[in-house]
């Protein structure tokens, strides 16, 4: 119970598989989660649009005036969009980027006043796919390689503070979830596809939602206090061969 002991963490895409196991997984460490989606989404305690430069600054406002600190900001909010190079148009390219990159970019320029105030910790979710390509996720690698670097650039720029404030990457492979289920569903067979990716994890399964918010509740936590500007993969072997 003590791993996150009232340390205040707003989670960004709660209303997701990876937001909502992290919101928990905060709480179970003993931490208080700020849960945050789109408009909509039930049981948040503020809608947001990552993509909107305004509900950010109404958002780090609220928790200002409520708890006058943050303690960690968990950027998980991501969408993902099947096709190549070719295949994807502007439109979608666009939305991936902004919700993927502008997103995080966002979250991180924001939430910095607050997590400088006594020091804290981002945690930004990228993906094993901003780390190696695929012919058919031309949008979704150059976002979440984008996101990649994005996180070192503030990690340098954190650990000028004093106090410091850390930001790391986390980079899963396929996790059980509405995500990966929409992406096998675009496929022309979706069994095969899911039968398919399985295999080429050397563990032989998709992830789960809860191991990568464990992940980020060590990140989270003062456990980590000398790691920052870094990669953490979560990908069973994928990009062990």
């Amino acid at each position: 119970m003590g791993r996150l002991r009232d340390k205040i963490v707003l989670v960004t895409g709660a209303a997701g598989a990876i937001g909502s196991a992290t919101a928990d997984a905060v709480v179970e460490a003993g931490g208080i989660a700020i849960t945050t989606d789109l408009g909509g989404s039930a049981g948040m305690d503020h809608a947001l649009d990552v993509t909107s430069q305004e509900d950010w600054l109404r958002v780090i406002a609220e928790i200002e005036r409520s708890a006058g600190r943050l303690d960690g900001l968990v950027n998980a909010a991501g969408i993902a969009a099947a096709g190549s190079v070719e295949d994807t148009d502007l439109a979608t390219w666009r939305r991936v980027m902004a919700v993927n990159l502008d997103g995080t970019f966002l979250g991180c320029k924001h939430a910095l006043p607050l997590l400088k105030r006594g020091g804290g910790a981002i945690v930004n979710l990228s993906s094993v796919s901003g780390l190696v390509g695929g012919h058919n996720l031309a949008a979704y690698n150059a976002s979440k390689g984008g996101v990649r670097l994005l996180t070192k650039s503030v990690a340098l720029h954190g650990a000028r503070f004093d106090p410091k404030v850390r930001c790391n990457s986390v980079h899963p492979a396929f996790i059980e979830g509405a995500m990966a289920d929409a992406l096998i569903a675009q496929t022309k067979d979706p069994a095969h596809a899911r039968e398919r990716m399985s295999r080429d994890i050397p563990l032989g399964r998709f992830g789960k939602a809860s191991e990568v918010a464990d992940l980020c509740v060590y990140l989270l936590s003062d456990e980590s206090a000398f790691v920052t500007g870094a990669e953490f993969v979560l990908d069973g072997g994928l990009t062990a061969r």
